[in-house]
Order: C-alpha cells, then sequence, then structure tokens
C-alpha cells in the first residue's frame, strides 16, 4: 500500500524539473476553473434557449389550429392561455392573440349564458317552478381579462370598457345585485382584480378594483378583506375611505354600516335586514375572527357608523331619490332594519367605542322603540347576534333539532329535521350524520341525501388528512366510481412517505374502480389522470405508462375537454336544496404534462400529440410550453444552498 503513494508523492517533482528544464516556446494553457465555469453557463444558457424556442414555435403552430376551433370556448382559452405564455417572449403576437380570444370569449359566454337559461326553464318545469340547482358555467371573458390584466393595463381596460356596452342576458340576469350589489360592469371588474389578487398580482388587481372600491357591497368589502391578508396597508388605506364615503352619502343605511362592520368584526359575514322578520345573510366560513386593525381605523368606523345610525328618522326616509322630483314616503321596513340594526351593532360600541357616541346610539334605540313593531322590538334570534356571542354549542344545537322532530306531525316534516341534522353534524366530521340520513322515511329523498352527504364526510376527512376515517368511507360510503377513485388516489398520497406499500396498493385501487366507469365517459380519463398524479408521486417510472392509459381513454370519452376537473354533488327535495362543487387539479391534463416536460420534453410532446380531441391535445401542448418558459420558482437558488 505504500508504492502508490510514493509514486504519487514523486510524480509532481518529476514534473516540476521538467517544466523547469523547458524554453520558452509557446505551449497551451490549462483553462481556469473560471473559464470552465463560464463555459459550462454559456452551454446551459444555448440549451435553455433552443429549448425557449421550441416551446415558443409548439405554441405558434397551436395558435394557428386554435384560430379554427369550433368550440368558441376552447377557441378563446387556447388563444388567451397562448398569449399569456408567449408574452415574456413575444409581446406583439401576445397582444394579437388576446384581442383573438375576447373575440371567441363574447361568442362563448352567450353560448353558455343561453344553456344555463334553458337548464334553469327545464328545471323549474319540472319542479312546478319551485326552484333550481345549477352549477353555473364559467365566464370566459373573465378569465380573458384576468390573463390580458397580467401583462397589459390598458388592453384589460380596453376589454372592461368593452364590458360595459354588452347586455350580458340569461345567467348574469339571474342575478339581481339589489340594493347593496354591484352593476354587472363593477362586479366583472372586481371579480377579476380577485383572481389576479389570488394569482399574487396585487398592484394589478388594485388598478382594476379601485374604480369599485367606492361603493360599498359585499363583494367589495369581501374583496378588502381578502385583500388584508395579503396586503393589510393598503386594504385599510381603501377601507378607511370607503368610510368617509359612506358617511357622506345621504343614501347610506343601516344595512350600509352593517356591510361596514363585516370588515373590523365579522370579516366575510353579512346581515341584511329588510324589516322585522326579512334578513338576507351571507358566510363564506363557518369561523369569524375578527381582523387586528388600529384603534384609529376603529375609531373611524365607529365615528362613521355613528353618523348615519343617528340621522334623524324623517330625514333619512325621505331623502329624494335621484331619478324622482319628489320625497318618498317613510318606509317602515326601513325604521325595522335600522332599529334592529342598531341594536346588533351595540355590543361593539359598548366594548370600544368612546362613550358618547354609545350613548347616543342607545338614546337612538329608545326613541325607536315607539315606531317598530312588537315583532321588531322582541326579535331575539341568532342573526342579531351571529359573530357578537358565540354560538350555541353544536349538542345544543343537536338536541334542539331532535326536539322538533319528537314535535313533528308529519313523516315529512320529520324527514326536513332529519336532513338538517345530518348537514350540522358532517360540516363536523361527526359520521353519525349517517344515521341521521337513515331514519329519512322517503326512499328517493334518503337516496339523494346519501348521495350528497357520503362524499361531502369523504372531502371533510381528506381535508383534515383523517386516511382511516376517508378509507373508511370509501369502503362504507355511497360513492361513485369515480369519487371512490379519486378518494383512493388522495389517500395513497398521503400514505406515500409513512407506508409507500399501502399507498401503492390504494393506487391500484383506484385504477380498478376507475376502469368500471364506462369507456364513454369524461369521468374515465380523469379518474385515470388522479391515478398518474398519484403513480408521479409514489412510483415515478411508471408515471408514462399511467398517463398513457389516461391517454387513450380520452380518446373514447365524450365531451373530454382535459380540464374544469371537479367532483359536483347535489341535493333537492320539497323546500331543500343544496349544490356543492370542488375544483380537482388532478382531473385536469395541465400538471401532470407539466411534470412530464420537465423530465423529458420530447417524450411529453409526443404523448401529447396522442389526444385525438382538440380541446385535451391544446391543454397538453400549452401546460408543455409553459413548462419550459416559466422559470422554475427558486429551484437555482435552492440548489446552491
Amino acid at each position: 500500500m505504500r508504492l502508490p503513494r510514493l509514486t504519487a508523492a514523486i510524480l509532481p517533482l518529476l514534473l516540476s524539473s521538467v517544466v523547469a528544464g523547458q524554453t520558452t516556446e509557446s505551449k497551451p494553457t490549462a483553462p481556469s476553473k473560471t473559464t470552465l465555469n463560464k463555459k459550462k453557463s454559456n452551454t446551459e444558457t444555448d440549451e435553455q434557449r433552443q429549448r425557449r424556442s421550441q416551446a415558443r414555435s409548439l405554441l405558434m403552430a397551436l395558435s394557428t389550429d386554435a384560430r379554427t376551433f369550433t368550440d368558441p370556448t376552447l377557441r378563446a382559452r387556447s388563444l388567451a392561455r397562448i398569449a399569456d405564455a408567449l408574452w415574456q417572449v413575444d409581446e406583439e403576437q401576445g397582444r394579437l392573440m388576446f384581442r383573438k380570444s375576447w373575440e371567441a370569449a363574447e361568442v362563448a359566454d352567450q353560448e353558455n349564458d343561453q344553456k344555463m337559461q334553458q337548464e334553469v326553464d327545464r328545471q323549474k318545469a319540472k319542479t312546478g317552478g319551485s326552484g333550481y340547482v345549477l352549477n353555473t358555467p364559467p365566464k370566459i371573458r373573465r378569465e380573458v381579462l384576468v390573463l390580458a390584466a397580467r401583462h397589459d393595463r390598458t388592453l384589460s381596460e380596453e376589454f372592461l370598457e368593452k364590458l360595459k356596452t354588452q347586455k350580458l342576458e340569461a345567467a348574469n340576469n339571474l342575478r339581481d345585485p339589489g340594493p347593496y350589489g354591484l352593476s354587472e360592469a363593477l362586479s366583472q371588474r372586481i371579480n377579476v382584480a380577485r383572481d389576479l389578487m389570488q394569482a399574487g398580482e396585487i398592484e394589478r388587481a388594485l388598478q382594476l378594483a379601485d374604480a369599485a372600491l367606492t361603493v360599498v357591497s359585499i363583494d367589495t368589502v369581501n374583496f378588502l378583506s381578502d385583500l388584508r391578508e395579503k396586503a393589510p396597508g393598503p386594504a385599510d388605506n381603501r377601507y378607511a375611505a370607503m368610510l368617509t364615503s359612506a358617511a357622506a352619502n345621504p343614501q347610506s343605511d343601516g344595512n350600509t354600516v352593517s356591510l361596514l362592520s363585516s370588515y373590523i368584526f365579522t370579516p366575510h359575514l353579512f346581515i341584511i335586514f329588510r324589516g322585522a322578520s326579512s334578513t338576507n345573510t351571507s358566510q363564506r366560513s363557518d369561523k369569524v375572527v375578527p381582523a387586528d386593525v388600529s384603534p384609529e381605523l376603529r375609531l373611524a368606523f365607529f365615528q362613521a357608523a355613528a353618523s348615519i345610525l343617528l340621522r334623524p328618522i324623517a330625514a333619512a326616509a325621505t331623502t329624494p331619490n335621484t331619478n324622482v322630483s319628489e320625497a318618498k314616503a317613510v318606509d317602515p321596513n326601513d325604521i325595522e332594519s335600522r332599529y334592529l340594526m342598531i341594536k346588533r351593532l351595540l355590543p361593539f360600541f359598548e366594548q370600544s367605542a368612546p362613550t358618547e357616541l354609545t350613548e347616543s346610539l342607545r338614546a337612538q334605540l329608545n326613541t325607536m322603540n315607539a315606531m317598530v313593531s312588537e315583532q321588531a322590538r322582541r326579535r331575539d334570534d341568532e342573526w342579531l347576534s351571529k359573530g357578537i356571542k358565540p354560538d350555541k354549542p353544536a349538542a345544543d344545537q343537536e338536541q334542539a333539532l331532535l326536539d322538533r322532530a319528537d314535535r313533528a306531525k308529519t313523516s315529512a316534516e320529520r324527514d326536513s329535521v332529519y336532513i338538517q341534522l345530518a348537514f350540522l353534524l358532517a360540516r363536523r366530521g361527526d359520521m353519525r350524520a349517517r344515521d341521521y340520513v337513515s331514519k329519512v322515511d322517503d326512499a328517493e329523498t334518503r337516496k339523494g341525501i346519501q348521495a350528497y352527504i357520503d362524499p361531502f364526510l369523504a372531502g371533510y376527512f381528506l381535508q383534515k388528512k383523517l386516511t382511516d376515517q376517508a378509507l373508511e368511507m370509501a369502503t362504507k360510503g355511497e360513492l361513485t366510481h369515480v369519487q371512490r377513485a379519486w378518494l383512493l388516489t388522495e389517500c395513497a398520497k398521503l400514505l406515500q412517505k409513512t407506508d409507500r406499500d399501502k399507498a401503492s396498493e390504494l393506487i391500484e385501487g383506484a385504477a380498478t374502480e376507475a376502469r368500471r366507469i364506462d369507456v364513454s365517459d369524461p369521468f374515465l380519463p380523469r379518474a385515470l389522470l388522479a391515478v398518474a398524479n398519484a403513480v408521479a408521486l409514489v412510483d415515478p417510472p411508471r408515471v408514462w405508462d399511467a398517463t398513457f392509459d389516461a391517454v387513450k381513454a380520452a380518446n373514447s370519452a365524450t365531451g373530454f375537454s382535459g380540464e374544469d376537473g371537479e367532483l359536483v354533488y347535489s341535493f333537492r327535495s320539497k323546500g331543500q336544496s343544496s349544490i356543492s362543487s370542488s375544483s380537482v387539479a388532478e382531473f385536469d391534463v395541465e400538471g401532470i404534462f407539466k411534470q412530464l416536460a420537465n423530465l423529458d420534453y420530447e417524450r411529453a410532446v409526443e404523448l401529447a400529440r396522442g389526444f385525438e380531441g382538440e380541446g385535451p391535445r391544446a391543454v397538453a401542448t400549452i401546460a408543455i410550453a409553459r413548462a419550459i418558459l416559466e422559470p422554475r420558482k427558486k429551484a437555482s437558488a435552492v440548489k446552491n444552498e
């Protein structure tokens, strides 16, 4: 073992002697480490440039095809997404494609609205006009607007201006904004701004939203509450301006104050009173957490609220309408609404408002006592204290409903209470919800509520990462094949780190369940895409075969678009209806093809060409190009650390 070491030590000395004895004639110089690194860097840049050029060519070829797509929704989406992906390498082509996509989106929205109105009419005819349950179609112009607004404010304003002059029919006319809603143009503006904000484009979102934030509405206050989670300063500043504007507006009333109070005290919970007996509510989450605002902003609310609530009753009720020359008569509903709002908000004043404002409100309440009905004076239900006092314990709510079931005079009344109990317990992930479903007497109603509660529970357990309970639902629950396949793949992903064998077993079970779906059903390729996504995580070498199975299934399915994957379950009975939908990214083509492009670009392109349908092929192609054109977030930084 000594000999190699000695030899290694002698060689540098011999080399030194040879070098010392050489003449000064020229000789090749070994490249330095810096030069090598620079050359390597240039080589990587050349490779990236070549790959980006390939991706651009891929998109340009697709754009030529997309302009001939017969489906306006697919044409609009494809062109808008191509424009979005191309913008950083070809801005002019991107702008041109955005305009082409807008033209297609106008046609798509009109067709979608007409189809939805036809479905409304069909359901009303079937139920005798008692109601309908709909999963509303996507707003394609809104999608185009969001993408355009990321790149070009002028272009997005051009599109918004077009919206103002276009009459939106059918589905849009079903939504009555009411006195506390937004016009269609402002609603579109705030919705686009919300999408931008959720994508992290805060500055561009505010550029669009500011024109709508002068109006106090559920949509605008909700937007500010969402904004506050990401950018408290800009949100508080705009809310303060909204307070000032509302206080100066003679048409502001008690419900205006209620909407404003939501931002500070009950984010995303809104209460609107319409007289003594009618209450409209909007609540995004079961949990209400007050915003941690500055004392100065809270004081500004109290001052603005008091200035509105303390207005003389007659003056408030006789404010002339801008379109009517004479004053309107005092509306008792307006008085009772304001009375109830003061009654609701007074605890907030008592907690932290200046004493003089609180005492003034108490005096106003006492004055109004003689002006309102006995029903208004005695009203003391949950909506007066919602978000102020803690909700009743779940056990108390359950017992109250059980008492109602005992007093029910007909089986239909009892069934209605059992359905409410099932909903109550399902929202808490309590499996006893299924017991109450089994008590429903009407067989058709029982079957319908079971098909709603079981997938609801399964989704709850997945959200809470309760794998055992989720797998129990996969075994016991009344689930469709696609629901069960998705549930098994999600459980497999949850288990992949702790029990890879079990995860693999669940994936095989999901694939088996998926193949029970009819070959013409678009849920078959969606379920197989969910399987491919799970395989990519648990057993990566098999992902190509798993994706190929999904592509093959897509070519036999009717109406498979490659996107908009979701799970929808609804329930409807006499007097009760509910619909729940959740987007499932694992059902879509985009995610898996982005992964494949990063593994092997050419192979991913070849697999995408295997789609016979225009929709999935376009989605897959754009996903591959995006994987190349969009820089991986902080990938190099993480690697170098």
